[in-house]
């Protein structure tokens, strides 16, 4: 679920037969359906989405960006009030074949070299104020960067040896004008990683497996508030939400 800059929200789902996403104003009046219910039609597709993960917006173009997702394997863009299809891609910004094996059947191999496609999920897109549009790669590793048209221009891998749900859960941007930092969370080695967003040099690491303040069991996502203040949901047996007070050194809005 996100809230646009507009106040209205939208929802997706990770059912077997989520293949949309859906707009509704802020008391629950529905506005706009994008995709159907029903299968995937592949990650080609225009039409249906493939149990969407993840959407942020870009209020100046008036596009909103889906994180397409469990399913598919791609980031695709539409236009924020009618739901007119712009654009998507794949890893490294080309256009994803139609045969990259569905969730659970693709088996991620450290050894290998970085795969050509995005893995299931694409855990999460955010777009940042100088306009790069950064995507998590859950299962292999990685973040992905990118110009908003789709150009590829970097990226990062992290905790490489992992395998099971992989390195890359979610991130969120600090603050500050220049969005120093950036927040990863791991829900699989259970720690969130402190990035500096310029070359996604890890900073710090805090987290643990566990159950005590400041452990995790499936951390899977992070936010940050306009004071700095870090936010953490758990799943799986985790069943929390925790928060972090920042102490000294963070860069100020």
């Amino acid at each position: 679920m996100r809230i646009d800059p507009d106040g209205n929200v939208w929802l997706g789902g990770n059912g077997k037969q989520d293949g949309a996403i859906l707009k509704f104003t802020p008391d629950g009046k529905f506005l706009m359906q994008i995709g159907h219910k029903g299968p995937r039609k592949g990650d080609n597709d225009v039409t249906q989405l493939g149990q969407p993960a993840d959407i942020w917006f870009d209020k100046p173009a008036n596009e909103v960006y889906v994180a397409d997702g469990y399913g598919n394997h791609r980031v695709i863009v539409f236009d924020m009030t009618t739901g007119a299809y712009k654009r998507h891609w794949g890893a490294y910004g080309k256009r994803p074949p139609d045969d990259i094996p569905a969730e659970g059947a693709y088996k991620y191999d450290p050894k290998a070299p970085p795969s050509q496609n995005f893995a299931n999920p694409v855990h999460c897109v955010r777009i940042a104020n100088d306009g790069l549009v950064y995507v998590c790669d859950r299962i292999n590793d990685r973040i992905q960067v990118f110009q908003k048209d789709g150009t590829f221009v970097r990226e990062w891998r992290y905790l490489t040896d992992t395998k099971a749900s992989g390195s890359v859960w979610d991130l969120y941007f600090w603050p500050d004008k220049d969005q120093t930092f950036m927040l990863n969370v791991d829900g699989t080695n259970e720690e969130m990683r402190v990035l500096r967003r310029s070359d996604g040099e890890v900073m710090a690491t805090f987290g643990g497996g566990g159950r005590c303040a400041g452990c995790f069991i499936g951390v899977h996502n992070v936010t940050v508030d306009s004071k700095g203040n870090v936010y953490t949901t758990e799943v799986f047996e985790g069943k929390r939400i925790q928060k972090w007070k920042p102490v000294n050194g963070a860069p100020q809005k």
